[in-house]
């Protein structure tokens, strides 16, 4: 458990590098949402949406945009980002806690392969297996019941959450994150159809390369390619659920959100955003900087911008197919009337 922290002010000023408004000798103790926070508490405003619960917080400082009018009376921190500033703060009253805290080298009741070579301060939780020839780098956390394959090679500075299976033969790269039940290297899903009509599967003989500063969220799956690499490029940041089929290539600094899937052999640029829910079919290529909104299908290429939809289509036209919807029980209503006084006039 932490220990309790009490800071002033004027101290998280200096941590966060805010420009304080108040009082410097308010002490915080922790930090809250706007609603609920009370005025030992530290909270952060960054969205209009929530304008009434600032205006009526009880937090003892808000961090807030330095565009944004404050009130008299209240303690603001106020910086360029407000939501970066506050997360400071939060590591600072609770600083990031793994498993690697209560497990240090290698437990007993790990399983290592004579062949494999382990890196300088590496630790190896409770019931984990590493198979065959892998080679693990220096200062690598494998969390408790996690799996490696053959052949698998992992770099520096990694932390892979308990019950991870990464599968032979993957490259894992430096400062890789990877959470709770993530699988890298599964078989991709590939079949022919014989005559009778029977599924035949593909061996899928390639692997998994991720990049440097990658992380993959929990559960998300990622299928080896079938003769080549799936490649998930460096800084990209994974959610959860997420589904990568085999032989796709992500660019560096991609986002892919929550329970988004993306079929075999498509391929993306660098800073592209997949919101939650999108499906993007396969043998595509998604440029530089595209933005694709949630719940949509991408069934074709697409070039730098923002869209939405299924199929997905520019966002500017999506919207505004969207307002012709809402409003199709009034344009229907409306033809009705025309086609009776056109009727009327007729007969």
């Amino acid at each position: 458990m932490n220990k309790k922290i009490s800071l002033s002010l004027q101290d998280i000023a200096e941590i966060t590098n805010c420009k304080l408004v108040g009082n410097p000798n308010h002490h915080i103790t922790n930090v809250a949402d706007l609603e609920s926070a009370s005025p030992n508490d530290a909270s952060f405003f960054s969205n209009p949406r929530y304008l009434h619960a600032l205006q009526n917080t009880q937090a003892g400082v808000v961090f807030i945009d330095e565009m944004l009018l404050h009130q008299e009376g209240k303690n603001y921190l106020i910086s360029k980002d407000p939501s970066r500033a506050f997360q400071q703060l939060i590591d600072t009253f609770h600083p990031p806690r793994s498993s690697s805290s209560a497990f240090n080298g290698i437990h007993p009741t790990a399983v290592i392969h004579e062949t494999a070579q382990l890196g300088e301060n590496v630790s190896i939780g409770p019931h984990c297996t590493v198979d065959e020839e892998v080679k693990i780098g220096a200062n690598t956390f494998i969390g408790a019941g996690s799996y490696v394959g053959p052949g698998t090679t992992i770099g520096e500075s990694c932390l892979i959450h308990p019950r991870v299976v990464i599968r032979e033969d993957s490259i894992i790269g430096n400062r890789v994150v990877i959470q709770p039940g993530a699988v890298i290297g599964s078989c991709g899903f590939g079949y022919t159809t014989d005559e009778q009509g029977n599924h035949i599967k593909l061996n899928q003989a390639g692997n998994v390369i991720i990049e440097d500063d990658v992380e993959i969220g929990a559960n998300t799956t990622i299928d080896r390619a079938r003769f080549k690499s799936t490649r998930i490029g460096k800084g990209s940041k994974l959610d959860n659920l997420v589904q990568i089929g085999h032989g796709v290539q992500i660019g560096p600094h991609n986002i892919i959100i929550a329970q988004t899937g993306i079929a075999g052999s498509s391929s993306t640029g660098r800073y592209v955003v997949l919101a939650g829910q999108v499906a993007v079919a396969g043998h595509l290529h998604l440029e530089d900087k595209v933005t694709v909104a949630g719940k949509s299908g991408v069934t074709k290429s697409l070039s730098t911008g923002k869209y939405g939809g299924i199929p997905a289509i520019p966002l500017h036209e999506y919207n505004r197919t969207q307002v012709h919807v809402r409003n199709i029980q009034q344009l229907i209503t409306r033809l009705k009337d025309l086609e009776k006084k056109v009727n009327d006039i007729t007969s």
